[in-house]
């Protein structure tokens, strides 16, 4: 594929609907919400993000469609087979799959679904972006990491994404390792996502106040121990990178974890705490924090009536 002129957004949240506005602003033409018909009604009311109301296009739920050239999905992982329900009427042969979901499974969810070759692994870093209902703001776009699993030389899907994101201007990196880099974002949510949710603390607080920190740094560290355990080669600087990162980013901002659990919203603790604590059990490495937090937020889920 030489270029990428039909991009389909599956899950305009907040991550979604920054990258999707940067895509818009970009060429209007090229970049559409696919959705079920409530969301759809919902989203053709305009998505305001930072007090500028977007209207997108939106997909006719149901109808037959043109193939994408490339389908980004950024739903929260308990909507995943949903969200592929919606994307069966725009894969065609040739569509790329970007997946930005958090964890370390969707793309092979994905894959099972539609094809692995049609997959291209994604994380979002350093983004601050907050969602309540229709309305997000941010002050940071973070950056899109993505790929193959390995990108010693970028393959042609790597390449006509890239050039969209130039276009778009969506700041992005290619690692080699790209396995390593999901890894590395997995052991970022599992740490900070579930213990602000517990806290009920905005990122600011794990600069701020050290014992926060240090809980947070704790539970990175089961992660560290089993990621070793599987075979990545993830460890104690990886911790430092994302301390750095953390301090680019607003002190008011709140994890999306967070926001899930001041919403009343399901959270993603079965693909963060609970899928560790299964690679724990099948590696027979101990993941004692996690096991905590996961009942923890559990609990909170059922408080809140989930």
């Amino acid at each position: 594929m030489d270029t990428i002129e039909n991009v389909v957004l599956v899950g305009p949240g907040a991550i979604g609907s920054v990258y999707a506005s940067r895509i818009f602003e970009a060429d209007p033409e090229t970049i559409k919400i696919a959705a079920d018909k409530t969301r759809t009604l919902k989203y053709r009311q305009g998505i305001v993000i930072n007090g500028n109301r977007y209207f997108f296009p939106c997909a006719e739920p149901g109808n037959a469609a043109k193939p994408a050239d490339l389908i980004i999905v950024t739903v929260k992982y308990h909507h995943l087979a949903e969200a592929i329900k919606v994307m069966e009427n725009h894969v065609g042969p040739d569509t790329i799959i970007l997946s930005m979901l958090n964890g370390i499974s969707s793309e092979e969810i994905l894959g099972e679904a539609f094809g692995m070759d049609k997959i291209l692994y994604g994380i979002c870093v350093g983004m601050d972006a907050v969602r309540e209902g229709t309305e997000v703001t941010y002050t940071s776009t973070g950056k899109i990491v993505f790929g193959e699993r390995d990108n010693e030389v970028y393959s042609p899907k790597v390449e006509a994404v890239r050039q969209l994101f130039e276009k778009s201007k969506i700041p992005y990196e290619i690692p080699r390792d790209m396995i390593r880099r999901l890894w590395w974002k997995f052991m970022v949510n599992v740490g900070i996502n579930q213990v602000s949710a517990i806290l009920r603390a905005p990122y600011g607080v794990f600069l701020d106040v050290g014992e926060a920190s240090e809980l947070m740094v704790m539970v990175m560290r089961e992660v560290i121990a089993v990621g070793n355990a599987v075979g990545v080669d993830i460890h104690e600087d990886d911790i430092d990178e994302y301390v750095r990162v953390l301090s680019t980013m607003s002190p008011d901002g709140k994890t999306s974890m967070l926001q899930d659990v001041e919403a009343g919203r399901k959270t993603e603790v079965e693909m963060f705490a609970g899928e560790l604590c299964s690679l724990g059990k099948q590696y027979n490495v101990p993941t004692p924090l996690n096991e905590m937090l996961f009942r923890m937020i559990l609990t909170i889920e059922k408080m809140n009536g989930l």
